[in-house]
């Protein structure tokens, strides 16, 4: 009988068959048990109902397929590995073996987070291992809570069964095989296979999109308790393990005693009348101060002139300052420091298991006050988590690439830069268009795309803007234009006057001034708060400190804002110079500026200390300053602060709920 005419088990791709079949299966006792979570838990979970069910199933489908992926990754390796010798029936036994152990663990493990649930509000993390390692009663909570939730017990047992029953072997008689025949059509398979898996590992195939984690389930929901009925359990520790990044030290014996050197709560003080300011926030990817001629008057022998005529313009009617940085070097860092104020510590804040706390910010805050909120940005939705974090942190609508290819009064697709996002220009007039669509007052948030590796700018566009020393110089200019003409644009709109305007970048990218290159110039940034009723402050170059995190705390102190809340930095207009300080994170080392000096701090001991006006950080003054020991005791309770607040979901003023085991 040909081939092609075999049963699908008796075929030459049998193995392949085998493979599809029993990965649905995989997945289709995922999706059980992601139904028996929400029945564990509906009183907690039903809302998620009330919102696009599409979204539900999208997002459970993407972190489930991932899981699975990873879970299954060797055997799927042994299922297509081409050796004909392996079709023994003894050898797809083990297999047999291998699947069915592997995903009856993931089952256990899905189950047994829906009655853990209610008492964490999330999925449960490698932080669990953490938790427990020191409790000795495990094994009789297990057996108890085992107990009353039989039914869960038969589950899991009915769900392994099936997966025993319905495992499908390929049926391959090794002797009749030709063995060059069987080896290129596994070695076909496993290259196809190998991207396909690689993809549904990191949550899609382009280049837009990074390996998902926790933090991008909430997307896919309104509420963050509701991520916890999209991610499964598997996925949640996985991604999660090794990064413990959160230990928190014992600089300060007591709550009080930390709290009297540094706290992140704000209570206001404020009597005045709130200001109902539009705020509108740009976050101008990878736009460094170096780039910037109106910040280095000084490089070059005074003859700098930078790549940003428009912005130097902007600069000389705003507030901005002498030192101002960012608070990460990654994008992935920016969002949350400059509209949420929590800076980077040890890992990305998007990539650990507190991404999944209460998180407020700018639009949440606001929101509360009435205000019309809405974040933009011209890539694929949901690309770099900037979707799921723009919801959990209170922002009412997201406009990514979707919804301007979906807007007839622009290009679409013909303005999509092919890598990343719509370009600067474009994205940046629909940005202007929405808001004059929106309620006052408002608060946005923009996120550009252009000025990015590999530096392209539209075709049309490269006569206009030269080339300069580095590559990323001539879309630092096509992004100024960008800007520039938003400006133009935006003050012909009724509600120009009313709106504080604040521009910075998310990191620093390529630079080629030694005064840039070193450990705390690769963070510095521009901060430029502008207001074009001019009624808010006096433009100036001020002599302070400032950093991603005071944005937050400074646009509330702006607008008169008069409730508690929780925030890293500091309102800096309102703090005197010698108060004003920043502090970053590289590769281990703690970086604290303040008193017109550079702190480096490794978590025990401080292994630099620099002037300011040492710009090449030639000269170490460590053991040299009086300073010196000031400056370590606020550090040390700027990381205490940060590690406890993160590690008891304390990133907001809501009293914690959470029940404790």
């Amino acid at each position: 009988m040909p081939c092609c005419r075999r049963p699908l088990r008796e075929s030459l791709l049998a193995p392949v068959w085998a493979v599809l079949w029993n990965v649905l299966l995989a997945l289709l006792c995922y999706a059980a048990c992601r139904v028996l979570f929400l029945a564990e838990n509906w009183s907690l979970l039903h809302p998620a109902l009330d919102g696009s069910r599409g979204d539900l199933l999208r997002g459970s489908l993407t972190f489930d397929c991932s899981a699975v992926a990873y879970t299954n990754a060797l055997w799927l390796v042994l299922m297509l590995l081409p050796w004909h010798g392996k079709e023994r029936p003894a050898y797809h036994h083990a297999l047999r073996w291998l699947f069915v152990a592997v995903n009856g663990l993931a089952i256990a493990l899905n189950l047994c987070d829906a009655v853990y649930f209610p008492f964490t509000l999330r999925r449960t993390t490698s932080t669990v291992f953490g938790e427990f390692a020191r409790e000795g009663n495990l094994a009789a909570i297990f057996a108890t809570e085992a107990l009353r939730h039989w039914y869960l017990v038969l589950a899991f047992m009915g769900m392994v069964w099936l997966l025993w029953r319905l495992y499908q072997s390929p049926s391959l008689d090794r002797r009749r095989l030709v063995w060059w025949q069987y080896m290129l059509a596994m070695l076909a398979a496993l290259v196809v296979a190998a991207p396909l898996t690689v993809a549904a590992m990191r949550g899609g195939f382009t280049t837009a999109v990074r390996p998902i984690t926790v933090s991008n389930a909430a997307q896919y929901v309104s509420r963050p308790t509701d991520a916890a009925l999209v991610l499964n359990t598997p996925f949640s520790l996985l991604r999660t393990l090794g990064k413990d990044v959160f230990r928190v030290p014992s600089y300060f014996a007591t709550e009080q005693e930390l709290e009297a050197v540094y706290t992140p709560m704000h209570v206001p003080a404020d009597t005045a009348a709130m200001r109902r300011r539009n705020v509108v926030v740009l976050i101008v990817e990878s736009f460094g101060r170096e780039y910037i001629g109106a910040l280095n008057h000084d490089l070059e022998g005074g003859h700098y002139q930078g790549y940003t005529p428009c912005t130097d313009s902007l600069i000389a009617r705003s507030v901005t300052f002498t030192h101002s940085y960012c608070n990460g070097r990654k994008s992935i860092d920016g969002m949350p420091s400059i509209l949420s104020s929590i800076p980077m510590f040890v890992e990305p804040f998007f990539l650990t298991p507190a991404s999944m706390n209460r998180v407020s910010g700018l639009a949440g805050l606001l929101a509360g006050e009435g205000y019309e909120t809405a974040f933009f940005h011209g890539a694929q939705n949901g690309s770099m988590g900037f979707q799921a974090f723009a919801q959990a942190t209170g922002f009412g609508r997201y406009y990514g690439r979707t919804e301007f290819n979906a807007d007839p009064r622009f290009r679409g697709n013909d303005d999509f830069d092919g890598t990343w996002a719509i370009w600067d220009e474009p994205f940046l007039q629909y940005y202007c268009t929405k808001m004059s669509e929106m309620r006052e007052p408002f608060m946005t948030a923009v996120f550009t795309a252009s000025s990015h590796h590999p530096f392209a700018i539209p075709r049309e566009c490269e006569a206009r803007f030269a080339a300069g020393p580095l590559a990323i110089h001539r879309c630092i200019r096509y992004t100024d234009a960008a800007l520039g003409r938003f400006f133009e644009a935006a003050s012909r709109q009724p509600w120009y006057r009313n709106t504080l305007f604040v521009l910075t970048s998310d990191h620093t990218n390529m630079s080629n001034h030694p005064e840039y290159q070193t450990d705390l110039g690769g963070f510095a940034a521009p901060i430029i708060f502008f207001d074009p009723s001019g009624e808010l402050f006096q433009p100036a170059l001020v002599d302070k400190v400032a950093q991603q995190i005071d944005i937050l705390p400074t646009v509330m102190g702006l607008l008169h804002y008069h409730k508690p809340y929780v925030a890293f930095g500091i309102d800096v207009l309102a703090t005197p110079a010698q108060d004003t300080w920043a502090v970053n994170y590289l590769n281990g080392i703690y970086q604290y500026v303040s008193r017109g000096l550079v702190l480096q701090w490794d978590g025990t001991r401080t292994v630099g200390l620099y002037s300011l006006d040492d710009r090449l950080m030639q000269h170490n003054l460590a053991g040299q300053r009086n300073e010196q020991p000031h400056m370590e005791r606020e550090l040390k309770a700027i990381i205490q602060q940060y590690m406890l607040r993160m590690t008891q979901d304390s990133l907001t003023t809501e009293p914690n709920t959470k029940v404790a085991r």
